[in-house]
């Protein structure tokens, strides 16, 4: 089966590069701007007619959520024409697309977690752009699966992890906010998930939304918290609330996504949080971030 993997630089790229030696029934093609401009119709449809690609893991995403509050026609156009795009070709080619969308399609004012079915109401451009590129996909695609997941981190890219790492190693205090909920998501975790599914889609048709992260609730003041003591940091963390740290994009005061769907459907285990982290922690240390 050949599988192509946008945004193969990314975090769930990269981890997915380094999970491929156990997936040997693959014939993967990793592509980034370099090798597939995915905002072009033409080059990807190009790129799935020569290479005969049966599944595409979209990977690739405008991410930065504060910039896309004012650079909204690049976040619109990799988080929606270019998903449009890709449903497109992929249901010409009879190919499964498997997008990653984020729990920014929800105003985080609910106080429990999340299923597929909720209603959305994204407050930030960014996460409007996602939700632009969950429709592209309902409407364009034959047979696709959108993965929601939230607070990605991973040994590779920019995140919220090496960005405490870095800073604790720096300073003796820092100050993160306490009031906004949620899950962290080891994208390893979300990796290995997306590469085991494949093998039980064949009967998909229509498109299905799931939810992932990896199990538990925090803070990102707790999450930073665990991250000092695991990585042994002497660094003092003070808890702040959200409306003292002013950012451009709002952020949802509480996205925990209910994961029961995903579970029942694929069979899946899903990793503590914490249990992740440290297995993450224990491979940065290894290369010495």
């Amino acid at each position: 089966m050949n599988i192509l993997i946008t945004g193969s630089k990314g975090q769930l790229g990269s981890e997915i590069q380094n999970l491929s030696s156990d997936y040997s029934k693959y014939n993967f093609f990793y592509t980034d701007i370099e090798e597939l401009d995915i905002t072009n119709f033409q080059a990807v449809d190009d790129f799935f007619k020569i290479n005969n690609i049966a599944c595409v893991i979209n990977c690739a995403a405008y991410t930065a959520v504060d910039k896309a509050e004012e650079d909204n026609k690049m976040a619109m156009l990799i988080n929606s024409n270019a998903v449009k795009y890709l449903s497109q070709v992929s249901a010409r080619y009879n190919s499964l697309l498997i997008h990653i969308s984020t729990d920014y399609v929800f105003d985080g004012k609910s106080h429990r977690p999340y299923i597929e079915n909720d209603k959305v109401n994204p407050t930030s451009f960014y996460g409007k752009t996602k939700l632009e590129g969950e429709n592209q996909i309902i409407a364009n695609a034959k047979k696709a699966l959108i993965i929601r997941t939230s607070w990605l981190y991973s040994e590779f890219g920019n995140n919220f992890v090496k960005t405490m790492i870095k800073y604790g190693r720096e300073r003796k205090s820092l100050k993160v906010v306490f009031d906004q909920i949620g899950t962290p998501t080891y994208a390893r975790d979300l990796s290995k998930v997306l590469l085991d599914i494949i093998s039980q889609t064949h009967n998909v048709s229509g498109t299905e939304i799931y939810h992932y992260s990896n199990e538990g609730v925090i803070s990102w003041y707790d999450f930073a918290k665990a991250i000092m003591e695991l990585a042994e940091i002497n660094c003092k963390i003070y808890p702040i609330e959200t409306k003292d740290y002013s950012l451009p994009a709002p952020r949802p005061f509480y996205s925990v996504l209910n994961k029961t769907k995903i579970k029942d459907h694929f069979n899946l285990y899903i990793p503590y949080w914490k249990d992740s982290l440290d297995e993450c922690l224990h491979r940065i240390h290894c290369k010495k971030i």
